[in-house]
């Protein structure tokens, strides 16, 4: 079940940039969510993806025995909804998010890296924790700049 849910299913087993599908099944998680229409949904489903994702991390590192295997995307899924989060995001807008996480989940700007050495799942997904902040701020700054093509 841990792997499973780690692996997001299918998303950890694709053979080329797996880390990119997980983020894929994060923007349709929002998009599934965002349609509920209900913000607290929202921030209850990014609670929980982070609870179930520590622990299905950490679980399936010790069971490939090695640390952040390939096949954990489940800290890919809760990293694009921290990137969206509560934001009124249009088709551009969510397409700026996902990129701008991808960006800052692959550059670890600080304290992304150092995050990343936390024990276990904590560290798995703390960092993409810290990008999906990054993206938001960047979102967020996107938004500020240019309404009209971000919220249309």
């Amino acid at each position: 079940m841990a792997l499973l849910v780690s692996s997001a299913g299918p998303a950890g087993h694709v053979p080329v940039a797996p880390g990119t599908a997980g983020s894929v099944v994060g923007v349709a998680l929002w998009l599934l969510v965002r349609a509920a229409e209900t913000p607290a949904l929202e921030g209850f489903v990014v609670v929980a993806v982070l609870a179930v994702g520590v622990w299905s991390a950490t679980v399936t590192e010790e069971h490939c025995g090695r640390s952040d295997p390939g096949v954990v995307v489940i800290d890919e899924v809760a990293g694009m909804l921290i990137a969206c989060f509560w934001l009124p995001l249009g088709t551009v807008g969510v397409i700026a998010a996902f990129f701008a996480f991808r960006l800052f989940d692959i550059v670890k700007p600080y304290p992304a890296g150092a995050a990343e050495r936390l024990p276990g799942g904590w560290g798995i997904m703390a960092d993409d924790v810290v990008a999906g902040l990054y993206a938001y701020a960047m979102v967020r700054l996107l938004i500020w700049l240019a309404p009209d093509v971000m919220l249309g």
